[in-house]
């Protein structure tokens, strides 16, 4: 009788805790009561128009790319972005930054900080309250990012966390399984499903935008005369032997990594790659508001800037699997290359680009903010 009355307590517990059904006009309507949560405005103008007014609250968004294309550029950004005030764009909250690669910079998120918004970050105090407002985890290894993703419930209620970043899924995960060894590439799966299920119920019931970065890989070579057809029509950059992807039929092509499977696991997928030396490319490859669409910025010393007017796009109705969407690298633009960059237009205003990171340990600072020398002298990084 006492096990049957267990059963009846575990019964009537599940059935409070478990999600309730929803109509589709509760959900519109919940948005339009709070249209402060629905978004979060990334201050790319064009971007956030394509989106519907940024990065979707409530959804997982992925930005893939290679190395030194402004993805960890991107993130820092979005870490100063979330503790603005809401009549400001941002989200008035905290942030939890998962760093597996160690390549978040403190003088760096001071530097945007300071460059974006050189008004409300010219009093010291502001300076100092978004600095303690960003929480960094460096994480290292497959487990620990795991246990760090279960812990974070606790962590958003007590320090009223609006913004979860990850930087990035692949660092950790390709590090330690060889998907040629057999077993592994399940193994590896089932972790990034576990993961991404973790993260998408946070995300959901707090109602916060989760940004994860992602690397790239190298495929086996495809027909790529229809997709760059349709990358064209969204102003992507065309695929050619001189564009830093090789052609080759026996060789392959670069695009995002960890398969198909996690591609299906986020909601919005953003594509970074390179131009030429200064100018990148942003491709809106896959979203469920947004149609294929593409965006030329640069790196300065306030984080990220659209270029053109107004950072305006060419929105495409057709875009390629973004699984499958090749990725322009940095091979064409290296030492000793003896291709020509495309000159710049006149009046562009790009600062000059450093190729290397500044290091910074974080063990011996209490906060981002303490650890800058005064009258520190800051250079913009890729």
């Amino acid at each position: 009788q006492s096990l049957q009355k267990v059963f009846t307590l575990v019964k009537t517990v599940s059935a409070a805790c478990a999600p309730k059904m929803v109509t589709a006009l509760d959900m519109k309507t919940a948005r339009r009561s709070q249209p402060s949560k629905a978004f979060f405005p990334t201050s790319l103008i064009g971007l956030d128009e394509l989106l519907h007014g940024g990065l979707a609250c409530g959804t997982l968004t992925e930005v893939t790319g290679p190395s030194g294309c402004g993805k960890t550029q991107f993130c820092i950004m979005l870490s100063v972005l979330a503790t603005l005030p809401i009549d400001m764009g941002g989200l008035n909250g905290a942030v939890i930054y998962i760093d597996t690669e160690s390549a978040f910079s403190a003088e760096r998120l001071v530097e945007i900080a300071r460059n974006r918004f050189p008004e409300y970050f010219s009093s010291e105090q502001n300076l100092i309250e978004m600095t303690r407002r960003i929480h960094l985890s460096r994480e290292l290894t497959c487990l620990d990012v795991l246990k760090r993703v279960e812990s974070l419930e606790d962590d958003i209620i007590m320090n009223g966390v609006r913004l979860i970043i990850v930087d990035s899924v692949a660092s950790v995960v390709r590090k330690e399984f060889d998907t040629r060894l057999q077993g592994n590439l399940l193994e590896r799966s089932n972790l990034l499903c576990r993961e991404a299920a973790m993260l998408k119920f946070l995300a959901e019931e707090f109602s916060i935008p989760i940004i994860l970065t992602n690397q790239i890989t190298t495929r086996l070579s495809q027909d790529y005369t229809g997709l760059s057809q349709l990358n064209t029509g969204a102003g992507v950059a065309p695929m050619t032997a001189d564009s830093g992807v090789n052609l080759d039929e026996h060789s392959g092509y670069t695009t995002a990594a960890l398969g198909n499977t996690w591609s299906h696991s986020v909601n919005t997928r953003l594509i970074m790659q390179y131009l030429d030396y200064h100018r990148r490319q942003v491709i809106v490859a896959k979203s469920p508001l947004a149609p294929f669409a593409a965006f030329v910025f640069t790196i300065q010393k306030a984080g990220l800037v659209l270029q053109g007017q107004s950072g305006q796009s060419n929105p495409s109705i057709e875009g390629t699997d973004p699984g499958l969407q090749p990725i322009q690298v940095r091979s064409l633009f290296s030492a000793g290359s003896s291709q020509l960059l495309p000159s710049l237009p006149l009046g562009s205003n790009i600062a000059d680009v450093s190729t290397g990171r500044p290091t910074f340990d974080l063990s011996k600072s209490s906060n981002c903010f303490e650890s800058l020398a005064p009258g520190t002298d800051l250079l913009p990084y890729v």
